[in-house]
């Protein structure tokens, strides 16, 4: 059985220029990980749609640095996400051969829910 991860982060979204003549909306973003991963993140999300009337999807590409476990280094994420009448879905994985320094060789894929109140909390199941 794969050891989880689990704890919460914060993020700080900001729009930034849009891409492909305005279609493709673009953000940067900054997390701060605790729990049992404790680092930082930073990323980009492109989005298309109209999350306002329930139908969009992304795409995100973040690294991360930090501790997991007694494991210290990097790795990148990216997620897939789409919505669309009431429905969502999230894929959020590591990506393969992102990993560095302690964490090299690390596989997974991290779960997200997200409160009512809007924290963010994460279930990485991984492997080293």
């Amino acid at each position: 059985m794969s050891p989880v991860a689990r704890g919460t982060f914060d993020v700080h979204l900001v729009a930034a220029p849009a891409e492909v003549d305005g279609a493709v909306h673009r953000y940067d973003f900054t997390k701060t990980f605790a729990g049992d991963l404790e680092g930082t993140g930073a990323g980009m999300m492109l989005s298309v749609g109209d999350p306002q009337s329930g139908s969009a999807g992304y795409v995100a590409m973040e690294t991360v640095r930090g501790r997991l476990g007694e494991h210290a280094g990097a790795f990148a994420l990216q997620q897939f996400g789409t919505m669309h009448a009431g429905s969502h879905t999230l894929h959020y994985e590591v990506v393969p051969g992102s990993g560095a320094e302690g964490l090299a060789g690390i596989a997974g894929r991290l779960h997200l829910t997200i409160d009512e109140d809007g924290t963010h909390r994460y279930e990485l199941d991984y492997e080293l």
